[in-house]
């Protein structure tokens, strides 16, 4: 589905991924109801984009609130009368522990504001979507929600979650004008850490140098792309290509080697 002149909702839009697409949606003549919890990101994202409130409106608003989200066309729809896609890139990690060092309260907000925040959004404005002529909805999963990566067992079972969400959710749509893309991110230079509070005291270490990042900017051009061509599944960055075919000839095999390249990370 072509961008130009068409209408986006964007979660995560107030920095990293969500924040680029939001930029470059608008940069390809699209409109755009930015949402985040985090109203001075939105207002920083909207000082960068420098456009009126008719093409970027802003909504502080927690996806995984699900009584609030009732609301939330309403306010969306006063600022456009329509919507063509719903973008949901909003995301945090967890701690880097084991599942028996992490709490219960960081279980709650990650599978809430991952999984079920991305439910929520797509069950709210799916029924709006119906009715475009042509329509899509993009779904933000991770490297990690296809390839076990110790020390984020619980942010990657949300994110597999998220994976086949969409899928299933691509073929119940496949008859339909509404397109269905699952995007998996591998190691992108965005602020997810700090934004998810997690201690990044151990990422400039001599083991994290081999790292390569996409940078945010880019990931987002692949992404956009990607919904343009109506892709099924986005693979975003050369390690998300490449343990994505690893994962699937040799499973235990990609298992270990993950594990090894996030020891520094996990403490084991």
């Amino acid at each position: 589905m072509k961008v130009n002149d068409k209408a986006f909702i964007v979660t995560g839009a107030g920095n990293g991924i969500g924040r680029e697409i939001t930029i470059q949606l608008i940069q390809k003549g699209a409109r755009v109801a930015a949402i985040d919890v985090n109203e001075n990101y939105l207002n920083e994202t909207k000082a960068l984009a420098n456009v009126s409130d008719k093409i970027l409106s802003i909504h502080p608003f927690d996806i995984s609130d699900r009584m609030a989200i009732q609301d939330l066309p309403k306010r969306i729809f006063l600022s456009h009368n329509y919507i063509d896609g719903l973008m949901n890139v909003a995301g945090i990690i967890q701690p880097f522990v084991k599942v028996n060092e992490l709490d219960y309260r960081v279980i709650d907000k990650v599978i809430n504001i991952n999984f079920y925040g991305t439910v929520y959004m797509t069950k709210t404005f799916l029924p709006f979507l119906i009715h475009r002529p042509e329509a899509h909805i993009v779904n933000v999963s991770s490297m990690g929600g296809f390839l076990p990566v110790p020390g984020q067992s619980i942010y990657g079972a949300s994110k597999a979650a998220v994976k086949l969400f969409t899928e299933g959710l691509n073929a119940e749509l496949s008859n339909t004008a509404i397109h269905v893309s699952i995007v998996f991110p591998g190691s992108i230079g965005t602020q997810i850490a700090q934004n998810s509070k997690v201690d990044v005291s151990r990422l400039n270490t001599p083991s994290n140098q081999t790292v390569k990042t996409l940078t945010p900017q880019k990931a987002a051009g692949i992404i956009i792309e990607g919904m343009e061509k109506n892709k099924y599944r986005i693979l975003v960055g050369s390690d998300a290509k490449f343990m994505d075919k690893l994962y699937r000839l040799a499973p235990e095999f990609a298992k270990n080697y993950i594990a090894k390249k996030m020891r520094f990370l996990w403490g084991h």
